[in-house]
């Protein structure tokens, strides 16, 4: 198998992770990178890549709630458990489509990985053998405050703790948040704008930071955000629609995966 290193894209619903992929893997193509793109949402309607490897070859969530007479999220954690059974086929896609990168774009549903027993099985299953990382997708409109950027950081910790693999965060859509212009003219005004940037800052304190939240004791929070701290050191600003930060956030993969930002993935096996 060509394919080096497997990225899984994962978040909350609505973050932007199939963007991303589409935004992520364009960039890859145009510095003469091989991608395979995998669909693992068997719910998904429309998307904005093509996939390579696409999960609803097998299942489809449609097609169970038809079946079994269910809503749209019970049918969707039941196809996920029913992928269980794909593995080895899914698998062998991958392998048949060859790349440098494979690229997983999951659910939209965020429990299937950090609370549902089979999600982080299949990964572990599909990613076997190979050297591989998480980007975990943030809307930045949802971490602009204080109490959302603790909440948004904690779900990240369940994802990291469930899947077990090096983590990227991407704050993603940050054009809702500062425009370019102000951001060309001001750097800081991501930071000053996007709470879960300063908390992870180097400059900002724990101290403050944990006075910024309601409802729990400070000295908890200040807790948590030295806990955040010393965990996620790679956090990149996004927009996967315009393009901004992509390239950041394969250098930042490349730092997690090899310790570099080159582009020597074709020389290497990535088999560990």
């Amino acid at each position: 198998m060509r394919a080096t290193y497997f990225v899984i894209i994962a978040g909350p619903a609505g973050s932007g992770k199939s963007t991303l992929t589409s935004a992520l893997s364009l960039w890859m193509h145009e510095n003469d990178l091989d991608v395979v793109k995998v669909n693992l949402d068997p719910a998904a309607e429309l998307l904005p890549y093509t996939p390579d490897v696409d999960v609803r070859r097998y299942v489809k969530t449609r097609d169970l709630m038809i079946e079994y007479g269910l809503g749209p999220n019970g049918a969707l954690v039941l196809s996920v458990d029913y992928l269980i059974n794909y593995v080895g086929e899914l698998r062998r896609d991958i392998e048949e489509a060859r790349g440098n990168y494979v690229i997983i774009d999951l659910p939209g549903q965020l429990e299937i990985v950090a609370f549902r027993r089979l999600g982080p099985i299949i990964l572990s299953e599909l990613t076997k053998g190979y050297r591989s990382a998480m980007i975990f997708v943030l809307d930045s409109k949802l971490a602009s405050d204080a109490s959302s950027a603790y909440a948004s950081a904690l779900l990240a910790l369940s994802a990291l703790y469930r899947v077990k693999l090096p983590m990227v965060i991407a704050l993603n859509k940050v054009d809702l948040v500062v425009d370019y212009e102000t951001y060309r003219k001001n750097p800081e005004a991501l930071d000053e704008n996007l709470f879960f940037l300063r908390m992870l800052s180097d400059y900002y304190s724990c101290v403050e930071s944990g006075i910024k939240t309601v409802f729990i004791e400070p000295s908890i929070n200040e807790k948590l955000c030295e806990v955040f701290k010393e965990t996620f050191k790679e956090v990149i600003p996004v927009s996967s629609k315009d393009m901004f930060g992509v390239d950041e956030v394969y250098a930042s993969l490349q730092r997690v995966l090899i310790g570099g930002e080159d582009f020597l993935t074709e020389e290497f096996s990535g088999k560990i």
